[in-house]
């Protein structure tokens, strides 16, 4: 196979993430027009990485973990979105490699891709517990804006499995709206660090969706 067509075909394969919708948008029957995409996560992810690297000075590979998040979602291609409530964590990860196998099978570089993917599931390197918590942090930021918008009725989740989660219910008992049960429920499981808890504590006491609140 030519360069010219494997990198035309991992292009249109990866452009597939662009219409797969994420799961956990859609299990909370978020009411927006177009509920987020794994591509548009995947940007968000790699635009706070580059945010917090810049202002908290960060000791690490930034383009290692750009690149980090941009191969880590690939397998949601072949896999779908799975969300923690829906297959164990190490079910999700022999499922991941496998995907990231084919996805990037044709690729001179794919062991090395492979090799990335691994690295952020096993989040023992600065780099990778950055990435992580960056795609953590990011997803508790795009509820806050769902949140702001009005667009989930915490009174319709009959068939939402997350919501009825035990941890999920007592947070959003003690937090009261969703999007704060959200950031609380991240800063609880992920371990984040003192500047990732800042940032999850100014999008939780702030309104963040008007402009002008964040205007310096």
């Amino acid at each position: 196979m030519s360069k010219e067509k494997n990198v035309v075909e991992f292009y249109l394969l990866c452009n597939k993430l662009k219409n797969v919708l994420r799961t956990g948008w859609t299990q909370w029957g978020v009411q927006a027009n177009r509920v987020e995409s794994v591509a548009e996560h995947v940007f968000g992810t790699q635009m706070l990485a580059i945010s917090m690297w810049s202002e908290y000075s960060y000791d690490l590979d930034i383009k290692k973990v750009l690149c980090m998040l941009a191969v880590h979602e690939t397998e949601e291609i072949l896999i779908g979105d799975l969300t923690p409530f829906d297959i164990s964590k190490e079910e999700k990860q022999e499922l991941g490699k496998q995907a990231v196998k084919k996805v990037f099978g044709h690729l001179e570089n794919a062991e090395y891709f492979a090799e990335l993917t691994s690295e952020f599931d096993e989040k023992k390197t600065k780099e990778a517990k950055f990435a992580f918590w960056c795609d953590k942090l990011e997803c508790d930021i795009q509820c806050k804006l769902y949140d702001e918008q009005n667009l989930v009725d915490l009174n319709k989740q009959e068939n939402n499995k997350d919501f009825n989660n035990p941890m999920v219910q007592n947070v959003i008992k003690e937090e009261k709206t969703w999007s704060k049960a959200w950031l609380r429920f991240g800063q609880m499981r992920y371990n984040y660090d003192e500047n990732f808890l800042k940032i999850s504590d100014f999008v939780k006491n702030n309104t963040i969706s008007k402009d002008d609140e964040l205007k310096r």
